[in-house]
């Protein structure tokens, strides 16, 4: 039975609860328990206030926090909260366009396109307007049409705002011709889903009306990292009732470079006069020792509400504070440190400031057999093999995606070369239609003669599979890739390679399978449209038993026992690209406050006197940051300074428990691709790659049950198996 006083809540966050009817900004400092507000206050709306679980929209921006809401709500309140609509931005606005688009002419089975299919539209416009990609960077000409998109400016709008320079002159003609290309596609990109919501709604004030009496209460986590067309879609959505709950942490602000307006919510008071303001300053997370040094740090930032976060945990233990003489030391003591303390290694998290600055930790925690990932890598999504299973996917449902066919007209090989596909293209832009109504047509036209049968099978291969498409969804996606001959192919050709892109394509399928049991009425295209909306942090598991290293940017949201913070250093961390902004200054403190934060229990930060980076060695004084914190909350072990190494043989030998120190000293057995092994924490393995060094051996081995890893024999302790 809900206890509708809600006694396990504090009294502000009780407040924030109670508090339904209007506007309301809930400033819910790191740790604080907003989640839970979140979840207690849909139950007090439905339990209290009698009101419909449909008509409560709550906006996340992960579908893992999504998901995580639904799961807690289904909890507490049985199958009533499965009507909610808990979602991210992007899977409501796509909610809402499959069933409205066809007002803006677009397709109702629209394909969601990635940056990688934005890049290869891009290049296509690039071409077709004879302009060099030398003068206009494809991934450039895509961030300003990106950025014009989170403005909410339209072709025509971009021209008048920034038309007159020469140089966004000819990028409004880009963009002119690529919005034309994915509308003629039958797509949209990642921006364009809130971007076509709001003109949507703009100009079909009926279809607003139904959403606005549809949901009375809407409710926003992250606020803060809110851009400005998510700003006018939450806007109008709440225009008609009011009941608009907002939550967020203006210390928190880090995604600017994303086109997050931390206005947003630091003028929330502004747009709604009316606006009640509670505070959650009471942190469940950290120690009292971080948080005091997280507050010193972030008061020195003039754009914020304020507030001052404590806890009933304790002072805790001091933060670290370790300088090493190079990037060498520092790695070297972030490995010791986990070698001392770790019961278990996910209970780490290594945070930096550029991916760069990754190679380095990397090769120390290989040297030292430490098992750990890389956040924020190459999704699963975008290796090769999925992304040419998702193309086919796409052409099956919508086949006038002229950017999926041209991946995988040709894979595998087919004889259907790159000159065809070009007078495929060129015919279908000339007649106004999709390339695969030209390749289905193809003995109508004199230059695709020699091509006709090899074009006629490959459509005749998408048309069949169009009439199984009703059969289970994992079942439907393994006969697409048997019968376009990609599983088969992978087969015959009985590599390494193949192998391991054979697995991933079951585990695709594997995927699909699960997805199934995910829903009620599972369908492909709503299975393509979570895969597009999937981001990195979604796919992260907290039970994998391996160290975490990432961005700081990617560490939001996020919580570790132990967490250390490396390259702690004026120019490294904050960057000197903010050095001339007192905003981009401010915005990197924001992102040290974030990263201090996501502590439990020890914070430990890492300098080097001297860093080599981007191949410039540099003497970095002590980041600013670090400076901003009392002296008696920092302690400050004695440095083991060595060194910068020469070469990879020559690497520090990492100082841990003397029964696990390999013995460098003795015969080396010799190793050579193809050998099987067996690693204590890995297990079964292939030797991919295998280098001598020295008196050591540098492999690559893909492990059976975690991938790839890279490691140094000496310190392997690995055994042969006779295959």
């Amino acid at each position: 039975m809900l206890d509708l006083t809600f006694p396990h809540l504090n009294d502000k966050q009780r407040e924030a609860v109670f508090a339904t009817d209007g506007p309301l900004l809930i400033l819910a400092g790191a740790g604080s328990g907003k989640t839970t507000v979140l979840i207690n206050k849909v139950a007090y709306l439905l339990k209290s206030k009698n009101v419909q679980p449909y008509n409560i929209l709550a906006i996340t921006f992960t579908n893992k926090a999504a998901a995580e809401l639904k799961m807690r709500l289904e909890n507490m309140l049985g199958v009533y909260a499965q009507d909610i609509w808990a979602s991210t931005f992007h899977s409501a606005c796509v909610k809402i366009l499959r069933g409205n688009i066809k007002n803006l002419d677009y397709p109702s089975q629209f394909n969601i396109y990635d940056t990688a299919d934005q890049l290869t539209v891009i290049k296509e416009c690039l071409r077709e307007l004879n302009l060099s990609d030398k003068n206009f960077p494809p991934k450039q000409v895509l961030s300003a049409i990106s950025r014009a998109k989170d403005e909410l400016l339209t072709p025509d709008l971009f021209e008048q705002t920034l038309g007159g320079d020469y140089r966004f002159g000819q990028i409004s003609k880009i963009y002119h011709l690529y919005n034309r290309k994915l509308k003629r596609y039958g797509a949209v990109d990642f921006d364009d889903i809130i971007m076509l919501t709001v003109q949507l709604f703009e100009q079909y004030p009926d279809v607003l009306s139904l959403y606005q009496t549809k949901f009375k209460y809407v409710l926003v986590d992250e606020y803060q990292d809110t851009n400005h067309a998510q700003y006018r879609l939450v806007s109008l959505l709440a225009g008609k009732h009011r009941n608009l709950c907002v939550v967020g942490d203006d210390d928190q602000s880090i995604y600017k470079f994303r086109g997050a307006d931390i206005e947003n919510i630091l003028g929330f008071e502004k747009q709604f006069p009316e606006a009640k303001v509670i505070k959650l300053e009471e942190n469940y997370r950290s120690t009292q020792t971080i948080l005091d040094a997280a507050n010193n740090i972030i008061k020195n930032n003039i754009g914020r509400k304020g507030k001052q976060l404590w806890t009933s945990k304790g002072a805790g233990d001091k933060i670290i504070l370790y300088k090493g003489q190079t990037e060498y030391d520092e790695a070297r003591y972030i490995v010791q440190q986990i070698e001392q303390t770790a019961t278990s290694y996910n209970d780490f998290a290594v945070l930096y400031r550029m991916n760069s600055q990754s190679r380095v930790i990397e090769d120390a925690l290989t040297r030292a057999a430490i098992p750990y990932r890389v956040l924020g890598g190459l999704r699963f999504y975008d290796r090769k093999e999925i992304k040419d299973a998702i193309a086919y996917l796409r052409v099956v449902f919508n086949k006038g995606d002229n950017v999926s066919l041209k991946r995988i007209i040709n894979e595998p090989k087919r004889g259907i070369g790159a000159t065809t596909v070009e007078k495929v293209e060129q015919i279908a832009a000339r007649e106004e239609i999709d390339m695969f109504e030209v390749c289905k047509n193809a003995n109508r036209y004199p230059q695709l003669e020699r091509a006709v049968v090899r074009v006629r099978q490959f459509t005749d291969v998408i048309e069949r599979l169009n009439i199984i498409q009703q059969q289970p969804l994992d079942a439907f996606v393994q006969e697409v890739l048997i019968q376009t001959g990609y599983i088969p192919a992978l087969e015959q050709e009985n590599s390494v390679e193949s192998v391991t892109r054979l697995e991933n394509i079951y585990e695709f399928i594997s995927s699909a399978k699960e997805y199934i049991h995910t829903t009620d009425t599972p369908t492909l295209g709503e299975f393509l449209e979570n895969i597009s909306l999937v981001a990195d942090i979604d796919n992260y598991d907290e039970t994998q038993n391996a160290v975490v290293l990432m961005t700081l940017h990617s560490a939001k949201g996020l919580e570790f026992p132990f967490v250390f913070i490396a390259g702690a250093e004026e120019g490294v961390f904050p960057s000197y690209l903010s050095f001339s902004s007192n905003d981009e200054l401010e915005e990197e403190r924001r992102l040290c406050y974030v990263g201090v934060t996501r502590a439990k229990e020890q914070l430990y930060i890492t300098h080097a006197a001297t860093r080599t980076l981007f191949g410039a060695t540099k003497h970095n004084l002590l980041s600013r940051f670090v400076e901003e914190i009392p002296t008696e909350l920092i302690d400050r072990p004695a440095s083991h300074m060595t060194a910068q190494p020469k070469d990879i043989s020559s690497i520090y030998i990492p100082v841990y428990n003397q029964s696990k120190t390999a013995k460098p000293s003795k015969q080396m057995m010799s190793f050579s691709t193809g050998e099987t092994v067996l690693h204590k924490k890995f297990g079964r393995g292939i030797i991919l790659k295998a280098v001598n060094v020295g008196n050591d051996y540098h492999l690559e081995i893909a492990f059976d049950s975690c991938g790839t890893k890279q490691l140094m024999a000496a310190y392997a302790n690995l055994t042969k198996v006779e295959n």
